[in-house]
């Protein structure tokens, strides 16, 4: 701890670190000098990231969180860090009408973002002082029609978050739920005016802009430094819940 309060920086594992919001939040907190080693399922994407990161105080290490062997064998391997965030989420075939949905396709997200943070979380290797943060969403709160799947299993993390600032105490357990964020997700939309699209969607926003991947790694940043917030919240997404 430094004088001001503020928590020196540590060792950190981001869990799909290796591209969108995890990358960001990997390179921002290398940049505010911890120890950071990058998860994911896809190897070269985490060999692309650590290109762009650059490989001072990174590492990258393959892993699948829905395989709980595999989770256990990588904090073996890592040891005790002081914070985990986890970003991962497997959207195919997330989203359709509640009456022609094939739950079958769907499984990948509920593995990802649900199952696979809990397992993150009786496998983590957290020194006492250390946090645990989700990546949640905006669909919790405004729900589209067809993503009842999405809108659910975010809303689930986040009472699996409070479940486990309880539990788990006195590490520090939160989550942060993110709006229209600017990532690959939207190159995947057949849009031929996606352009367009994206900029009506914008100006619904208080904001007036859609989020950036670093608006997600900052209040990420924030989050860890904190050590009297567990069991929240916090939202990033430009005003979306009000409108």
């Amino acid at each position: 701890m430094t004088d001001n309060g503020i928590a020196q920086a540590g060792r950190a594992v981001v869990v799909g670190g290796g591209s969108g919001m995890g990358q960001a939040i990997a390179d921002a907190l290398l940049g505010a000098g911890y120890e950071v080693i990058i998860v994911g399922r896809s190897e070269q994407r985490l060999a692309d990231a650590v290109r762009e990161l650059g490989d001072g105080k990174l590492t990258a290490i393959a892993a699948d969180i829905t395989d709980e062997e595999q989770v256990s064998r990588l904090f073996e391997t890592v040891g005790t860090v002081d914070h985990v965030i986890s970003t991962a989420a497997d959207l195919a075939g997330s989203y359709g009408p509640i009456t022609e949905f094939d739950f079958s396709h769907a499984s990948g997200f509920l593995q990802t973002k649900l199952i696979g943070n809990m397992l993150l979380a009786k496998h983590a290797r957290l020194a006492p002082t250390g946090s645990l943060t989700f990546i949640s969403g905006i669909a919790a709160y405004r729900p589209a029609a067809g993503g009842a799947m999405v809108a659910s299993i975010n809303a689930a993390l986040e009472g699996l978050a409070r479940a486990l600032a309880v539990e788990l105490a006195p590490i520090r357990v939160n989550a942060v739920s993110p709006g229209w964020v600017l990532t690959g997700i939207w190159d995947n939309m057949p849009w031929e005016d996606k352009e367009q699209r994206l900029a009506a969607m914008a100006e619904k926003l208080p904001a007036r802009r859609l989020g950036r991947p670093e608006d997600v790694a900052t209040v990420v940043l924030s989050l860890l430094r904190s050590e009297f917030v567990t069991g929240t919240v916090l939202h990033v997404d430009g005003g979306h819940r009000l409108v």
